[in-house]
C-alpha cells in the first residue's frame, strides 16, 4: 500500500511540475514582446530615414517628390512622438502609478500612443504605394517587350 501511495505522489508531483513548466511566464512574454516591438520601431525609423535620403538625393525629378517628402517627414515625426509618449508612460508607471489619480492620464497616453502607431502605419502604407523604386508589375514588363 505504501508503494502505491509513493507512486501516486511521484506521478502527481511529475504532473504538477510539467504543468508549471508549460505555464506561460507573463513577465518573460511581456519583456520579449517589448523588445521585439522596439526592434520593429527602430527598423521602421531606419527605413524611413533611408527613404528620406533617397527622396532628397533624387530631388524634384521624383514624380511625387513633395508628397513623399511630406509623408516621410510626417511618419518620422509621429514615430518620435510615439517614442516620447512611451517614455513618459514608462516614467509615469515607475513613479506614480501607485496613485489612483494617475491611472486616467496613463490610459489617455496609452490610447494616444496607439493612435500614433496606427496613423504611422497608414502613412507608411501610402509611402510604399508612391515609392517609385519598387519593381514594375509583371504585366508592365510584358507590355514593354512587345
Amino acid at each position: 500500500m505504501a508503494q502505491v501511495e509513493g507512486r501516486a505522489n511521484e506521478t502527481e508531483s511529475a504532473v504538477k511540475n510539467a504543468w508549471q513548466m508549460k505555464a506561460m511566464d507573463a513577465n518573460r512574454y511581456a519583456t520579449k514582446k517589448t523588445i521585439a516591438q522596439g526592434m520593429l520601431d527602430i527598423a521602421l525609423l531606419t527605413a524611413n530615414a533611408s527613404q528620406l535620403k533617397y527622396i532628397l538625393q533624387v530631388g524634384e525629378q521624383h514624380q511625387f517628390y513633395k508628397l513623399m517628402l511630406i509623408l516621410i517627414s510626417l511618419s518620422i515625426v509621429m514615430q518620435i512622438l510615439s517614442g516620447v509618449l512611451s517614455l513618459s508612460l514608462s516614467l509615469l508607471r515607475d513613479c506614480r502609478m501607485h496613485q489612483p489619480e494617475f491611472h486616467q492620464s496613463a490610459n489617455v497616453i496609452n490610447h494616444v500612443r496607439t493612435g500614433f502607431a496606427f496613423f504611422t502605419t497608414m502613412v507608411n502604407l501610402f509611402i510604399s504605394a508612391f515609392d517609385s523604386r519598387l519593381p514594375p508589375i509583371q504585366g508592365d514588363i510584358l507590355n514593354d517587350v512587345n
